[in-house]
């Protein structure tokens, strides 16, 4: 779980690191997992943003609703919590698409935007290879920035900042089976990977129970909403929800 200096840092900056939530043997599990997923793909799919893939993977799912993982959510969000979405990003060794600047909140149509992303690294995320870069403290606002809509297959977000100024961004470095938080207002994005090793890490999306979701918004990213598969985490359920 965040110690109390990781949480406050989340509240003050948006964005903490923690520690490995994952041993030797569940992290190499976990790699074998997204190996295979990753192998299945066609020939014209890239591997920066897979999204859902618990809904048909029963390992990822037990991970994604499992104690160390939802333990960390019950310290940001309270104890009722749901499990909203996942999306695996992969970066390619020596090709691996950037991550524009952007903020999470953009994507995600709910009232209140009460609402975290746990990053968990599959592989290491360093300078070298991508890792995610963010601007502390630029949570502050709770405003969501008008962002362009890019849906060509050489971007890996359908939604992007224009000209966002991450000359001040700190690097969110993590060993794999490490993670890290952060808030949905935050500013933030990555480089591409020019290294000789891929970058792989999966968000992980929560929830309090209470928030309402519009699954009648329609996503640039052609993500369904009317499809969503909500996941009861912990705690009780919301009456204006059915949960998987």
């Amino acid at each position: 779980m965040l110690a109390p200096e990781q949480l406050e840092q989340y509240r003050e900056d948006g964005y903490a690191v923690g520690d490995a939530l994952l041993s030797e043997s569940e992290l190499a599990r976990l790699r074998r997992e997204i190996n295979a997923l990753i192998a299945a793909l066609g020939p014209d799919q890239r591997p920066e943003n897979l999204p859902s893939c618990h809904y048909e993977n029963a390992y990822l799912r037990d991970l994604f609703l499992s104690d160390p993982l939802v333990d960390v959510a019950e310290q940001i969000l309270g104890p009722d919590i749901a499990l909203l979405t996942s999306y695996i990003i992969s970066k390619r060794p020596g090709g691996g698409l950037a991550v524009a600047g952007h903020q999470d909140a953009a994507f995600f149509p709910i009232e209140p935007m009460e609402i975290f992303t746990l990053w968990l690294a599959v592989d290491d995320s360093n300078v070298e290879n991508g890792c995610m870069r963010v601007l502390p403290a630029s949570h502050k606002s709770r405003q969501v920035l008008a962002h362009k809509v890019d849906t060509s297959p050489d971007t890996t977000l359908a939604l992007s900042l224009d000209n966002l100024d991450l000359s001040a961004a700190r690097n969110v470095e993590l060993k794999a089976g490490a993670y890290s938080v952060h808030d949905p207002f935050l500013l933030h994005g990555s480089s591409p990977n020019h290294s000789k090793h891929r970058r792989c890490g999966i968000t992980i999306k929560y929830i309090p129970t209470h928030v309402r979701i519009d699954r009648t918004w329609v996503s640039p990213s052609n993500f369904d909403w009317r499809k969503l598969r909500l996941y009861l985490a912990r705690g009780k359920g919301g009456a204006h929800e059915q949960y998987y």
